[in-house]
């Protein structure tokens, strides 16, 4: 992968025969008690490689757009105006980045959480993508389209199983975090990036311990074997990750070590 342009609120990348943008929408602090043993229990201590911010674990909030330059998806649409006002910068990170929001046809969710799903929908309440056809979506999650999303409902494609968005891009079941959370494969002619929405949120600390979960994982054992396993799959060569709450802009390769794993990210990262 090879970095093309770089911003405040973007990285552009050339992925083979595939162009990969990160977009950062913003950030949110979470409290240390968030992370849970493998009991389910509250962790005795966080490690001092972890930073904190006030106090807080500062998780990045990163979607991901992928095009051949003449499909275009976009992965994650981050929070609008429906949560904290550290996010919601989508529309200016596309902007900055060059992407005409009308080209965005195919929007792959990996979840129905608010920083995930909520981009769909501008803060005036307008419809943030007019040529959208489908919004790919866990079955399990598909029931966040009512209120505010209502008006998306009729393109909805709820994810049952493995099934390719287009040439490159393939959703795959991945339920743990929530009932219907999805990830996505993305194969270039050089490699395979993997966005995994929020299989990592706190990666300081989870690639070196992955049995560490998340609070607000529905299923905490399952979470941690499909973080487990998609962990195992990312260590081969010229394999990617991008993660939604990894430092932003996200990206990186996954290596294994005596204890754990590590994440070594394509351009210095941002919390």
């Amino acid at each position: 992968m090879k970095l093309l342009s770089q911003g405040p609120l973007h990285a552009t990348f050339a992925f083979g025969d595939l162009t990969v943008v990160s977009l950062r929408d913003g950030y949110v602090d979470m409290p240390p008690t968030r992370l849970r043993d493998e009991h389910g229990c509250t962790l005795d201590r966080i490690p001092g490689s972890v930073p904190l911010v006030d106090g807080s674990l500062r998780l990045s909030v990163n979607a991901f757009l992928i095009t051949d330059g003449t499909t275009t998806v976009l992965i994650d649409t981050g929070a609008s105006n429906a949560w904290h006002d550290t996010m919601g910068s989508l529309l200016e990170a596309l902007t900055e980045a060059g992407i005409n929001r009308e080209d965005i046809t195919d929007v792959a969710i990996t979840h129905k959480h608010e920083d995930h799903v909520n981009g769909l929908i501008t803060p005036d309440g307008s419809q943030a993508f007019p040529q959208l056809r489908r919004v790919w979506i866990g079955a399990g999650d598909s029931d966040v389209f009512t209120g505010r999303l209502e008006p998306i409902r009729d393109r909805v494609v709820p994810v049952t199983e493995r099934i390719a968005i287009n040439d490159h891009v393939t959703a795959i079941p991945a339920p743990g975090h929530t009932p219907g959370h999805t990830i996505y494969e993305i194969r270039s002619s050089t490699g395979l990036l993997i966005a995994w929405g929020d299989t990592v949120h706190v990666p300081t600390l989870q690639f070196q311990q992955p049995s560490v979960s998340w609070e607000l994982d529905d299923e905490q054992p399952m979470a941690r074997r499909s973080r487990l396993a998609i962990l195992d799959q990312l260590v081969a060569p010229d394999c990617f990750v991008a993660g939604a709450h990894l430092d932003s802009p996200g990206i990186g390769r996954v290596t294994r070590n005596s204890t754990g794993y590590t994440v070594e990210y394509l351009t210095p990262a941002v919390i």
